[in-house]
């Protein structure tokens, strides 16, 4: 079951990357693994500044700011 929510997170939270970076889209599989690398990204950021999230809604979040990075420093290399 936590799989399942992980990849619904990473889902959300690339969706809602693309939204905010105004980017054409990836289409599920593209936003699941867009919203899985971020959730990294953001939690190792999160960290380093000292957050932690604990709850559904801080995990989103997370997972999203991290897929912003993710997409603003691809679009910087390309």
């Amino acid at each position: 079951m936590n799989v399942i929510i992980f990849l619904l997170i990473g889902a959300l939270a690339g969706w809602l990357a693309g939204q905010i970076t105004q980017g054409a889209g990836f289409g599920i599989l593209g936003n699941i693994v867009v919203g899985v690398v971020g959730s990294f990204i953001g939690g190792f950021a999160f960290s380093l500044l000292g957050f932690t999230t604990w709850n559904l809604l801080g995990s989103i979040v997370t997972a999203t700011v991290g897929a912003v990075i993710l997409l603003y420093i691809v679009r910087l290399v390309s």
